[in-house]
């Protein structure tokens, strides 16, 4: 039979222990804030402004069309226009910006011969190579149809080109044919997702499973015991993250090994250099659950305080989503989490075939986080219970 005035003072404890732990207060008001600042802002917004170059070879009436067309496409954020093709595809392989659209010196001759476009295409960014596809294709269909400098305006798929901007047409009747070179092929989406997956998942176990180590012995009192012997805090905790790292790996190859048999995931740098990276990621994340539990009495403790970091951490660092959709705000909040470097090396190795060389800075970023919660951890840890 309940006790209605028990009951009451049931609720009454659990909400004056609130006050007792103002992390586990702040972090329930501020998480679900947070979250759908996120979602609204982050998850929910369209593909605009994706860096892109133009360069252009040509020079004349047309050209000075498809220029302003292209500026004023809300899909696009030209970040140069250039005359240097090598220049221009260099800029898309090193991952500057998303494409390049090239105009070849003949593209306003008056010729009867079609001209032809490229668009040098970053496909490893899998959405944002669909949407700027789909664009550019609308463009220039478009483009091709533009018969006379009579017509009052040139509609485009997120552009309208004012009657001011219309120049004498009337020679470029001919269509204009659009190649678009993919330079790492055509990535099905589960490609794009199951690195950054990869990256989360590992995330995810390392900093929830040391909030269980840590904080679940602290509120056990195993911990005590331990620091009974003549153990110094930096071994301990060494043997922790070893142990933790070692169980995190054995996760991740299983990962990796169904992701290849269940969805055909190719993995083109190697399965070896795939490992090492999330070793390396493994690392940094294990570090950070040491920063976040060595103060920390409790699991539910932990679990609150982590979670305002784990969360928005998942949805900024362009898991699902790429990082240039989202406002510019979390754009810069994105390189300030260590995800958004793991998940651009696990896509370099998995989706571009790069080396660990070629993604040395994500890595050294790693590293540096890593070394930074460690040392912090260790020197801010409790021993007492």
């Amino acid at each position: 039979m309940l006790e209605l005035k028990k009951f009451w003072w049931m609720i009454k404890k659990e909400l004056i222990s609130l006050k007792r732990h103002p992390g586990r207060l702040v972090s329930i008001i501020a998480f679900p804030i947070i979250m759908i600042l996120l979602f609204g802002y982050g998850m929910g917004g369209e593909m605009t402004d994706l860096p892109i170059l133009v360069v252009s070879q040509s020079d004349g009436n047309l050209t000075d069309l498809t220029l302003d067309t292209i500026k004023t496409t809300e899909t696009y954020h030209v970040v140069e226009v250039i005359d240097d093709m090598d220049e221009g595809k260099h800029r898309v392989d090193n991952g500057e910006v998303k494409a390049a659209i090239i105009l070849p010196s003949d593209y306003d001759d008056d010729s009867s011969q079609q001209k032809s476009v490229t668009l040098y295409l970053d496909s490893s960014d899998q959405m944002a190579s669909q949407i700027l596809e789909s664009s550019t294709q609308g463009i220039f269909y478009r483009l091709s149809n533009v018969v006379a400098a009579s017509q009052t305006s040139v509609s485009t798929q997120n552009a309208s080109i004012e009657p001011s901007l219309v120049h004498s047409l009337s020679n470029f009747k001919d269509d204009i044919s659009l190649h678009i070179n993919k330079i790492y092929g055509n990535i099905k989406y589960i490609d794009f997702l199951v690195p950054a997956v990869l990256g989360m998942t590992v995330m995810f176990s390392c900093m929830m499973g040391m909030g269980a180590t840590i904080a679940g012995e602290r509120e056990t009192g195993e911990l005590a015991r331990l620091f009974m012997t003549p153990t110094s805090v930096s071994t301990v905790i060494g043997g922790k993250i070893a142990a933790k790292l070692l169980i995190e790996l054995f996760r991740a190859l299983i990962l990796i090994v169904m992701a290849i048999l269940l969805f055909n995931v190719s993995i083109k740098g190697g399965i070896l250099q795939t490992f090492i990276v999330l070793v390396v990621g493994a690392l940094c994340f294990v570090s950070f659950g040491i920063f976040f539990s060595a103060r920390t009495s409790t699991q539910e403790d932990y679990a609150q305080i982590v979670m305002p970091f784990s969360m928005p951490m998942m949805f900024v660092s362009g898991v699902f989503y790429p990082i240039e959709t989202m406002p510019w705000i979390l754009q810069k909040l994105a390189y300030v989490f260590p995800l958004t470097y793991l998940n651009d090396a696990m896509r370099g190795i998995m989706l571009k075939g790069q080396t660990l060389g070629d993604v040395w800075f994500d890595l050294v970023i790693l590293l540096g986080f890593t070394l930074l919660f460690f040392i912090i951890g260790v020197k801010r840890f409790n021993r007492d219970v």
